[in-house]
């Protein structure tokens, strides 16, 4: 009896320990978790853009959670719930970042990149990575690169043709909320107003705002042609925003998983560019046969304008010292 009882009990702890091993194995081998937020829908380009980011980096253990149309986090939270440990990648716009680091209110200027070739090359000289270093530090945020999504026009309601600065006089202006935003909308002379990404078509439907700054795969994507009448091709600002992760996840990879984590956000981020560009090209057309009229405003006097703005402006005062001759440079 007393045999058949220690048997019993030696087997059941053979099994329990070997169960607390499986299990344990398992839980070592399990993916890691990379929740991703983003105020885009899932028809953009980069929504594609990330589906083949998370095919990548399947290998180095992890599986991408996307969450789009700002229905995780609210367009301008997601780098606050980075921060926070509430996520651990965003796409996140560089006047988010401006808020925190007034030095990074450079590259939210109007009329700093020429295009997305100007704009990669910048993130990747010495200048990007002493942005991407003030980031890190700062923040604690890893940047992976610049998506590019278009160079930004000014689409409003009302018929009136816009042709210089001032005939932007009045205008209600749709931008999103922060500084660093507002001001550019007064750098063309426009009456910015705040409002979340979600609503403005509603905004523009109802007469609470007169127009919208977006680039043409943004109005396509969220149907603003179809409350807009007019699209004045003012190409003041190159759109982009930053892929980031947290630095508890970077910080935690190895200098081979880094590298391939890297690559696969590389190779990914230029896809998605040669996409928009693709397309950037074809929507003009598109919108003119929908009955918009769309047509290119005096981009001098617009330039003008903009920089004497920036350069007057408490803004310009925090930029890093020689930082804007280097990228005018490149």
């Amino acid at each position: 009896m007393g045999f058949d009882i220690n048997r019993r009990v030696l087997m059941a702890a053979g099994a329990a320990v070997l169960a607390w091993g499986t299990a344990g194995l398992a839980a070592a081998q399990a993916p890691t978790n990379l929740r991703f937020s983003a105020v885009f829908s899932e028809q953009d380009i980069r929504a594609n853009m990330m589906k083949q980011f998370g095919e990548a980096v399947k290998a180095q253990g992890f599986t991408l959670q996307p969450y789009y149309g700002g229905t995780l986090f609210k367009q301008g939270t997601e780098l606050v719930a980075m921060q926070r440990g509430n996520l651990e990648m965003g796409n996140i716009a560089p006047q988010d970042i401006s808020n925190q680091i007034p030095e990074w209110s450079i590259v939210t200027s109007a009329y700093l990149f020429r295009d997305a070739d100007h704009l990669k090359k910048v993130f990747a000289s010495d200048v990007g990575q002493q942005l991407k270093k003030m980031a890190s530090e700062k923040l604690g945020i890893h940047i992976l690169g610049p998506t590019y999504f278009g160079a930004r026009h000014v689409g409003l309601k009302p018929n009136k043709k816009i042709n210089k600065p001032e005939d932007l006089a009045g205008i209600k202006l749709r931008m999103p909320g922060g500084d660093a935003w507002q001001f550019l909308g007064q750098s063309l002379g426009a009456n910015p107003t705040p409002m979340a990404y979600a609503e403005v078509y509603t905004g523009l439907q109802t007469g609470a705002i007169d127009g919208q700054d977006n680039p043409l795969p943004n109005v396509q994507n969220m149907k603003f042609y179809e409350v807009m009448s007019q699209i004045a091709l003012t190409s003041h600002l190159v759109g982009f925003d930053l892929l980031a992760v947290s630095n508890k996840v970077w910080d935690g990879l190895s200098p081979e998983k880094k590298a391939a984590f890297q690559a696969a956000a590389d190779k990914a981020i230029e896809w998605s560019t040669q996409e928009h560009l693709k397309q950037e090209a074809q929507l003009a057309t598109s919108f003119k046969e929908r009955g918009l009229e769309v047509y290119t405003p005096d981009l001098k006097a617009f330039r003008d304008f903009a920089q004497k703005k920036y350069l007057a402006s408490d803004l310009a005062k925090s930029w890093p010292a020689g930082m804007l001759d280097k990228i005018n440079a490149m």
